[in-house]
């Protein structure tokens, strides 16, 4: 029995390596694909806090309000703050037409006398507070309107993110100013100023915020399209392997070559062995080559380089587990179609279905209930699940071992259906 495994296999070794322009395409174009996939969605996702939003400011108050909002935004890593426009000072008008035209995405427009406004409507409140000045009782409070200019073409989620942190900074430093100012009235008419409030709201930061990705291991991982898109890209190509074995099989058939095999007294899935083995081998040194574009590759297109987590037992694992589910469908697919053309609209489209299920083309936490649970069913999303725990969240080996489970038994599952059809297809 080793001996005709070992015949099947250098069979279709013999048969892959003769095929050099669909054996270089097995290897070349899943690279291609990863790193131009990686570069053109690191470009459109990047984060905020990465990149810098375009955003020119004009300070009609220049007084405090105006001043300190100028600061914070200058030394704000979500702005690439700018207060010119081709080499002149922004003005209202100047900076309109410029977010119009797209030159920036974002303009804050700080009205004339804004800081006075706010220290005359906190003078007002003391003096109703402490009815101090019954004349004050009668005034109308000013009021300030920051004005924030938006380009009509920023996406929706964008435009969230920057008007709220926008909306955050600027009532910090208004409440600032209304503080400092309600300390200094309230000063004056206290007799004793040893206790007057002190102005302590500039010195305190009383809630701060820290942003922590998850981690097993407390890593610190950063999500970013290299880590996401190299497990991903990597999976998709391995499952592709289903169109060159699927026509490996329908090429025996119309040869006649699989009744010869027929003819020896051996099982079916003896003879589909050597086949699953030397393509699990393509498999494993396509993830390899994959794994040396994220690590080598990208970097020199300003990536980050692929962090692969803590345990290189648990990528094997899972990387063998993806390769026997990804030849076994193969496998499946050959057996189940009666032509050439018929295996390669089938394995095609199918691979394209799962992946898009998968999580591949789009990640499932942004599809409806429905799709995220069909979704978990596909093996291409198990596998990529796996890498995700031990690339983004600093897994171990035990931690995909189910996922692997699922998948070894995808195999089990299309190596029977293979073998059923294939044994009612010889008996018709």
């Amino acid at each position: 029995m080793m001996h005709k495994l070992l015949a099947t296999i250098k069979k279709e070794f013999l048969l892959l390596i003769r095929d050099k322009v669909g054996l270089s395409i097995l290897f070349i174009m899943p690279m291609i694909l990863i790193m131009v996939m990686t570069l053109i969605q690191d470009a459109a996702f990047k984060t905020l806090n990465e990149k810098g939003v375009p955003l020119v400011f004009v300070n009609n108050d220049q007084d405090s309000l105006g001043i300190l909002i100028k600061q914070g935004l200058e030394n704000n890593d979500l702005c690439d703050f700018s207060d010119s426009i081709n080499g002149r000072p922004a003005t209202a008008e100047m900076a309109s037409i410029a977010v119009s035209e797209g030159k920036f995405l974002v303009g804050i427009i700080i009205p004339k006398g804004a800081t006075s406004a706010i220290r005359n409507n906190v003078t007002q409140l003391v003096n109703e507070t402490l009815n101090t000045d019954t004349a004050a009782l009668n005034t109308t409070a000013d009021s300030v309107e920051i004005t924030i200019l938006i380009d009509p073409a920023t996406k929706k989620s964008v435009l969230s993110a920057i008007t709220s942190n926008m909306h955050e900074f600027i009532s910090e430093v208004k409440n600032r100013i209304i503080f400092q100012t309600f300390s200094e009235q309230i000063a004056e008419v206290i007799p004793n100023k040893s206790s007057a409030p002190k102005n302590a709201y500039q010195k305190t930061q009383l809630i701060r915020y820290k942003e922590v990705y998850a981690s097993v291991t407390g890593d610190k991982i950063v999500p970013n399209a290299v880590q996401h898109n190299v497990p991903a890209w990597a999976i998709f190509a391995m499952f592709f392997i289903a169109i060159p074995l699927s026509g490996s099989i329908m090429k025996e058939k119309n040869e006649g070559s699989v009744f010869r095999l027929n003819t020896m007294p051996s099982s079916y899935l003896l003879l589909m062995n050597g086949k699953i083995i030397v393509y699990v081998i393509v498999c494993m040194i396509q993830f390899l080559l994959m794994l040396s574009v994220g690590l080598y590759i990208l970097p020199l297109f300003g990536l980050p380089a692929l962090v692969m987590g803590n345990s290189i037992l648990g990528i094997f694992l899972l990387t063998m587990g993806t390769a026997f589910a990804a030849t076994g469908y193969g496998v499946m697919v050959g057996t189940l179609s009666a032509t050439e053309h018929q295996a390669a609209i089938m394995g095609s489209l199918s691979i394209l279905l799962l992946s898009a299920l998968g999580g591949i083309w789009v990640p499932p936490y942004i599809m409806p209930e429905v799709m995220r649970q069909i979704s978990a069913f596909s093996p291409l999303n198990w596998s990529l699940e796996g890498f995700y725990s031990l690339f983004l969240r600093g897994g171990q080996a035990k931690d995909v071992l189910f996922d692997v489970l699922k998948l070894m038994l995808f195999f089990l599952g299309t190596m029977t259906i293979a073998s059923i059809t294939n044994r009612i297809k010889r008996n018709i």
